[in-house]
């Protein structure tokens, strides 16, 4: 294939698999909690750690970790000790990441403004051997979390409450799964881009949603939609020679409303033939 032919190339699809794979793995989590809009806040404190790495000189990638990383813990310490709503909260974050993020790279020199849509819209070139060992490790550790804490983040997204009783700590594992948002930001932030990158996380999940008809199959149908969306949006955009941050989201888009068409005639299927299971449970509701 043309496509392989090119470093860069091999790069940006190890970094497309990367974020195809692990965004959907927490957004599941995210949209379970009704917190849709979290990747994007964490997106835009990720924007302030890029500024921060061209004012400085340091990387941007481990740079854009550390302060993403942050940013979630103090999204999280302002919703739970202080009486600011949580939508409010993640505003706020929101306001001061982009303000951070556009002050810090002006300060900066010229080239470094003209960089910052590599990074707001993803790019092809970019993408670095030395940020590909920083994704792979990020990736990794995303894994390794949710393969140890997933069934009590489940628990948590499910009812906070029942979890609380059984002995979850369920503030701890809200921190965990912000800053675990925050690092899956930062994954997809070379391919796909600060500003667009949370759909990713969303938008895939949404679309396994109109056919799953459980938690489980949600997360997988949404990792197999991400993974093939991420990876023919990078390549439909090495063919059109356009951004593959929104070839890669409209893919994704154009998945749901697939599914939400398809969904369609299999509800009304299901509500004039419900399976037996579910006539016993709602004659004992």
């Amino acid at each position: 294939m043309e496509i392989l032919d090119y470093d860069f190339m091999r790069r940006a699809l190890i970094a497309a698999a990367l974020i195809g794979i692990i965004a959907p793995l927490i957004g599941v989590y995210l949209v379970q909690r009704r917190l849709a809009l979290l990747g994007d806040g964490m997106g835009h404190v990720a924007l302030t750690g890029v500024g921060l790495a061209f004012l400085t000189g340091l990387a941007p990638v481990p740079t854009a970790l550390v302060v993403a990383a942050l940013g979630a813990l103090l999204l999280e310490v302002i919703r739970s000790r202080s009486r600011t709503a949580g939508d409010l909260a993640l505003a706020l974050v929101f306001y001061g990441g982009i303000a951070g993020g556009v002050l810090l790279t002006s300060l900066s020199s010229n080239k470094a403004s003209t960089a910052l849509n590599q990074y707001l819209f993803g790019s092809l070139s970019t993408v670095a051997q030395e940020d590909i060992w920083w994704l792979l490790g990020a990736g990794a550790l995303v894994l390794l979390v949710l393969a140890y804490f997933g069934r009590e983040m489940f628990a948590m997204t499910l009812d906070p409450d029942v979890a609380h009783v059984q002995g979850i700590r369920t503030t701890r594992l809200g921190v965990l799964l912000t800053v675990l948002a925050a690092v899956t930001v930062v994954i997809g932030m070379r391919t796909v881009g600060l500003l667009l990158v949370s759909a990713i996380m969303i938008v895939p999940v949404a679309a396994a949603q109109q056919l799953a008809s459980s938690f489980r199959t949600t997360m997988i149908g949404g990792v197999v939609i991400g993974l093939a969306c991420s990876l023919l949006g990078l390549s439909t955009s090495f063919s059109l020679d356009v951004p593959p941050g929104p070839t890669i989201v409209l893919l994704a888009l154009l998945v749901f409303v697939v599914a939400a068409v398809i969904a369609i005639p299999l509800r009304r299927r299901r509500t004039r033939h419900p399976h037996p299971l579910d006539v016993a449970e709602h004659s004992h509701g």
